[in-house]
Order: C-alpha cells, then sequence, then structure tokens
C-alpha cells in the first residue's frame, strides 16, 4: 500500500460494520485502483504523444483535426431528426411564401393591366403621346426649337430653362 492509502487508513476510523480483514481488503483493492488509474494517465499521455508525433509525420495539423471534427458533427446534425423536421418545415414555409408572393405578382400584374385599360389613363397616354409626337416632330422636320408656350413660334425657350 502506498503512504496515501496508509494516510487515508490513519485518518478514518473503521466503518461500522466491517472487520478489520475486509477494511483492509477493501484499503489494499483501493490502492490498487488508485495505482492502475496513475498507469493509465501514464500510458494515455504516452499515446496522446504518440499520436501528435504521427500527425506531425503526416503533415495534418491541429487545424485539419477541427475541420475534421466540425465536418463530422455537421454531417451528424444533418442526420438528426430536429434538422430533418426543421429542413422539411422550412421547406414547405418557402414553397407557401413563393405561391402567395407568386398570387400576389399576378394580382399586382392584373391591376396593372386594367389601369391601363381604364379610360383615365388612355387620355393621359394620348396627351402624352401627342406631347411626344409635337417634340419628336418638331427635331424631324429640321426644328431644334420647341413650340413656344405662348403659341407663338417666333420666340424659342430661352437656354437656362430649369429642366
Amino acid at each position: 500500500m502506498d503512504s496515501a492509502g496508509q494516510g487515508v487508513a490513519a485518518q478514518t476510523p473503521a466503518v461500522e460494520g466491517l472487520t478489520e480483514a475486509e477494511e483492509e481488503e477493501l484499503r489494499a483493492e483501493l490502492a490498487k485502483v488508485e495505482e492502475e488509474i496513475v498507469t493509465l494517465r501514464q500510458v494515455l499521455a504516452a499515446k496522446e504523444r504518440h499520436c501528435a508525433e504521427l500527425k506531425r509525420k503526416l503533415g495534418l495539423s491541429a487545424l485539419e483535426g477541427l475541420k475534421q471534427n466540425l465536418s463530422r458533427s455537421w454531417h451528424d446534425v444533418q442526420v438528426s431528426n430536429a434538422y430533418k423536421k426543421t429542413q422539411e418545415t422550412l421547406s414547405q414555409a418557402g414553397q407557401k411564401t413563393s405561391a402567395a408572393l407568386s398570387t400576389v405578382g399576378s394580382a399586382i400584374s392584373r391591376k396593372l393591366g386594367d389601369m391601363r385599360n381604364s379610360a383615365t389613363f388612355k387620355s393621359f397616354e394620348d396627351r402624352v403621346g401627342n406631347i411626344k409626337s409635337k417634340v419628336v416632330g418638331g427635331r424631324e422636320n429640321g426644328t431644334e426649337n420647341l413650340p413656344s408656350p405662348t403659341g407663338s413660334g417666333a420666340k424659342p425657350l430661352p437656354d437656362h430653362t430649369p429642366f
């Protein structure tokens, strides 16, 4: 038995219900298990050093190990039931949203078409067309001057107009 085991024996009074022989046997077993733990820690440390050396020789870095761990973890998340359910729910929500936006777009398009066919819009369109033909028509005829707002064609518009 090591000195730590004897120290524990000296500090702890005998447990009731145990004979001295049973207590001694348990203390011996405890000492043996503690020695095994120390040995296993030493073996583990040696294996970790050997592993690090092999990784170094293979050119694997800590970053590569982290990358592999993250990749493995991401794969584990993707195959989980919670992820699959969430993905399915979001997919359905996306499809419903897409359908709703398509319906809204169709409705807006239809309303704009209705508006374009309205009498008010046709009247506005005719006026814009008349103004355009006057502006473009005047240029096509070789005159660069716009018709005067007063109706007399003798005075061109001043060059400093704001528009």
